[in-house]
């Protein structure tokens, strides 16, 4: 443990002298206030602190103390549900503590050390046990059953175990290592933030993750484990996009990081995820969500911390087997935060005064997801996909964050707020928007949907590629100069953007669509097109085709409940066949 004095203080940077015995990364205890701090640059017996509390009133010194240990977070039970700041300090904790105002120096435990837990365990004496292993469960929430592991690094025989009523800090089973040693193991354990959970095997990303959401899942999918971003500017429905994967997205835990954003946004988060229904259990989203608030006007420090906190927790969950989706809003602030700390050590300014490892910290970040098989003799299978919403000023993507974004991440869905002020939501752009998991998933979706899936996936966009070309003929020479088939072509596309791409996030049957109505809604559409092309050659007029009444009926079928659609599909054909028939019919008759 080193001890020191503070030198000089910079906002949230503390320049601390004799410091020699402190390392890298290592936790310090700031002035008699006990502030914390992490050290992140040393030169000779000088330490660069960044604080993740308030600086001011701090002088020149006031004692520096070093805890010898990295920043880590408490994983354990307790986690569901709970409101963290950006260094996994409990909101709802501190409030009891210190009012409605964050004080700075409160030292609470990020999680209960009085709340009694039941251990059921599922090992017994004599069992041999490896790092990962899990050796009991406690049912944390309703939805919830938290699966007690064996400490990386730990290897070695049960010597007892029992089941009974714990808090996190006794010792529920004792194993014994080769060397004759013991180890006591709690509910609790903790890991350090900045290093990634290991795990035995990256899976590749050829599952995907649904969402439910139509645009998504049929054209830009994510897989199970992939990393996505969201950039668009104000107003464009970033968070609603967010909420809708957190409620929809097929993730047994969510992680929700609230980073820098104002606080009425995250205010709106804290009330409406408790008050959400979780469509697969009917309780309260909260039941299987974790929530990490670091707003905007909260210590600039701490937001650098809380993407950190916010995945190692979703690891460790990730670890048990679960699917785990983390929602990241938004990593440009968390981006300003490294800028801002950049500035002050006086290091060299990269694009836009940006660090120069502004590319590598992202990278470092969205890494640590994927589908991997977790530690352990049990081999279980976890997923960890990321989301990461970019805010670049002015909805301008050619920004740093943006770009290092898009470097690093397979699936971008490009935001416009063309489409939103359209009212077209999500205001996701077909034509900007793409997915490189979309060819290693293809075959998941052709086995499990429909053997078609990827054929109808390409008919869609190709005609919504065809229909921005004409649309520039449409701006520049009018309707009239198109030829009947190309006008049939805008008229499906209107189609597959009206009916197929636009969907109603707080209408109860739309806000959620499953893959076989998504398939049945393609297909519909797709057939709509082909007889009308049909008709067309069978020489029926494009002003008849364009005005018949079906139109009406198929923009209506997302509104069918799941159980409707087979019978409500077969009618609209059957209809649609009619009605082309009774035009062919007057046509002879002419």
């Amino acid at each position: 443990m080193s001890k020191g004095t503070i030198k000089k203080v910079a906002g949230p940077l503390v320049i601390a002298q004799g410091m020699r015995d402190a390392n890298m990364y290592d936790v310090c205890r700031v002035s008699d206030q006990r502030l914390i701090g992490e050290i992140i640059e040393i030169h000779g017996d000088q330490a660069s602190v960044q604080v993740y509390e308030e600086t001011s009133g701090l002088g020149p010194g006031e004692p520096v103390e070093s805890t010898g240990a990295p920043l880590s977070v408490e994983l354990g039970p307790g986690l569901i549900g709970s409101i963290f700041d950006g260094i996994q300090r409990p909101l709802e904790t501190i409030m009891e503590v210190s009012g409605n105002n964050l004080q700075r120096g409160v030292e609470v435990p990020s999680l209960s050390r009085e709340k009694i837990w039941h251990f059921t365990p599922c090992v017994k004496a004599g069992d041999r046990v490896v790092g990962g292993d899990i050796i009991g469960t406690v049912q944390e929430t309703k939805i919830v059953s938290h699966k007690i592991m064996v400490p990386n690094g730990i290897i070695g025989t049960v010597q007892s175990i029992e089941e009974g009523d714990f808090t996190i800090t006794q010792a529920v089973a004792s194993v014994e290592n080769e060397n004759g040693g013991e180890s006591a193991l709690t509910l609790m354990q903790s890991w350090p933030v900045r290093k990634g959970r290991p795990y035995k095997e990256k899976l590749p990303p050829d599952m995907p993750l649904v969402t439910g959401q139509r645009v998504i899942d049929t054209l830009f999918p994510i897989a199970k484990g992939g990393v996505a971003a969201v950039p668009g500017p104000f107003g464009s429905g970033k968070t609603v996009v967010q909420h809708q994967l957190a409620k929809w997205a097929e993730a047994d835990i969510v992680v929700y990081i609230g980073c820098g954003e104002r606080g009425n946004e995250m205010t709106d988060v804290l009330n409406e995820f408790p008050e959400l229904k979780d469509p697969k259990t009917g309780y309260s989203l909260m039941e299987r969500t974790v929530l990490i608030a670091n707003t905007s006007d909260m210590p600039v420090a701490a937001r650098e911390a809380s993407i950190y906190t916010g995945i190692t927790i979703a690891e460790y969950f990730r670890d048990m087997g679960y699917s785990v989706a983390l929602m990241a809003d938004s990593t440009s602030r968390w981006a300003e935060a490294l800028r801002e700390m950049s500035g002050r050590l006086e290091e060299m300014p990269g694009e836009e005064g940006y660090p120069a490892y502004l590319g590598s910290r992202l990278a470092q970040f969205y890494e640590r997801a994927g589908r991997v098989v977790a530690l352990g003799q049990q081999g279980r299978e976890g997923a960890l996909s990321v989301i990461g919403a970019v805010s670049p000023p002015g909805g301008d993507i050619s920004e740093p964050v943006a770009q290092a974004t898009l470097r690093i991440v397979k699936v971008f869905w490009s935001l416009d707020s063309a489409l939103a002020y359209a009212r077209h939501f999500p205001a996701i752009n077909w034509l900007t928007s793409y997915s490189l998991y979309a060819d290693s998933t293809a075959k998941w979706f052709n086995g499990n949907v429909h053997e078609d899936w990827a054929g109808l996936k390409q008919q869609l966009m190709r005609l919504l590629q065809e229909e921005a070309e004409l649309d520039e003929i449409v701006k520049l020479v009018g309707m009239d100069a198109l030829s009947p088939a190309d006008r049939l072509k805008l008229e499906a596309a209107r189609s597959i953007r009206e009916d197929f791409l636009h969907q109603d996030a707080f209408h109860e049957i739309d806000t959620y669509t499953s893959l076989e109505k998504q398939y049945a809604m393609m297909k519909l559409v797709l057939v709509f097109y082909q007889s009308t092309v049909n008709a067309l050659k069978a020489g029926i007029s494009i002003e008849d085709l364009v005005k018949l009444s079906i139109r009406e009926r198929i923009g209506r079928f997302k509104y069918m409940p799941e159980d409707e659609i087979a019978k409500e599909f077969d009618a609209i054909v059957l209809e649609m066949n009619k009605e082309i028939e009774e035009l062919s019919q007057k046509k002879e008759d002419f």
